[in-house]
């Protein structure tokens, strides 16, 4: 098994596929790196392309006070990560080849991780950790258990700057991952 540090590094000099090309950093993962919550969007925006640093910017301000409600934060017991580590051009969504070629990293990660909790942050990541078919407008907020680890999906913080009216459900949504958490930590 490899380190974080070898994990890191061999992530930062990756060129397995065309991303490399036109990424300023790649955007490796922030937090808690033995957090029981692990939070995984589909890829870096502009500002986290800048950065090297997931969810920054407006979403992920939004982002940051959505795990508030909940009592979670990035820099004390959730781990933040995306499908690619590398920006898509002009934001598009991440290609399937791309997400190939990067999610042996967020495996690794996760590996590293043991979280108990994966919460998927927008459709792409849902589609690639929980169900290819997942639809996030009907399935949001439903719990899957894989491997060990309970799964669930939330609304991109992006999509709700853009469209308010899903921001009640996905306050509902973050409530029942609260409650999910403590429930595991009650079995502890």
């Amino acid at each position: 098994m490899q380190t974080w540090e070898e994990l890191r590094q061999e992530c930062l000099a990756c060129t397995r596929c065309g991303l490399c090309e036109t990424r300023h950093n790649v955007v490796f993962g922030i937090g808690k790196e033995d957090a029981d919550v692990m939070l995984v969007g589909e890829g870096p925006g502009e500002q986290e392309d800048l950065s090297g640093i997931p969810f920054v910017g407006p979403a992920g301000k939004l982002l940051d006070d959505m795990l508030s409600i909940i009592d979670l934060s990035r820099e004390e017991n959730c781990y933040i990560a995306n499908i690619v580590k590398c920006r898509p051009p002009r934001n598009r969504d991440p290609l399937e080849t791309e997400q190939d070629a990067c999610i042996g990293y967020l495996r690794t990660q996760t590996m590293l991780v043991k979280p108990k909790v994966i919460v998927c942050l927008g459709r792409i990541a849902a589609k690639r950790l929980i169900d290819p078919d997942y639809r996030i407008s009907r399935q949001h907020g439903q719990w899957v258990q894989k491997n060990g680890i309970w799964m669930t999906a939330i609304y991109h913080p992006s999509a709700l700057l853009r469209d308010v009216s899903k921001r009640p459900e996905t306050f509902e949504d973050l409530l029942a991952i609260r409650e999910k958490i403590r429930e595991i930590h009650a079995k502890v």
